[in-house]
């Protein structure tokens, strides 16, 4: 399908997504596709543009269903950096719950600390958990969606 008719689409991984009611108004706004993936089913608004995925009970089953459809000129919303990272490698948009764009040059690096902090983790290290979701991370997402959208927009991605 070619980049100038295709439409943008936005994969959450929704499990633990602590910005879902931001996606679907930004996806309302600019006329979106939402796959809400999870492995139970999420609530969600009623709208043509919101499709609720439950995929089977299991470890990576929703994040292997994410991967295998999000593509260049996707978005997908995810904490999980090894999803991050295959998603990344198929060219889409992948954005984390905080506003933290994961790209080709910051993705190997990411990767590498997280499965550092899983080692020291199951050495018994105490790493700390993650700080406290907070407003300025739920307004930099929302910067981060809107810069993503445009930037799909500008490279021949439609909205709407």
């Amino acid at each position: 399908m070619s980049t100038s008719v295709r439409p943008i689409r936005i994969f959450i991984d929704a499990d633990a997504c602590p910005v879902k009611a931001e996606i679907y108004r930004v996806a309302d706004r600019y006329r979106l596709h939402v796959f809400v993936v999870s492995n139970s089913l999420i609530a969600a608004p009623m709208s043509l543009l919101i499709e609720r995925v439950v995929v089977e009970a299991g470890p990576d089953v929703a994040d292997d269903w994410i991967a295998e459809r999000a593509e260049r000129g996707d978005i997908v919303i995810t904490a999980d950096v090894p999803l991050a990272s295959r998603c990344v490698k198929t060219g889409a948009e992948v954005i984390g719950p905080t506003g933290r764009r994961f790209d080709t040059d910051s993705i190997g690096m990411t990767l590498a600390t997280r499965n550092l902090m899983d080692d020291l983790r199951s050495a018994g290290q105490m790493t700390g958990g993650p700080k406290p979701f907070s407003q300025k991370d739920r307004s930099a997402f929302l910067g981060a969606l809107d810069t993503a959208v445009a930037r799909l927009r500008k490279a021949g991605f439609t909205s709407g």
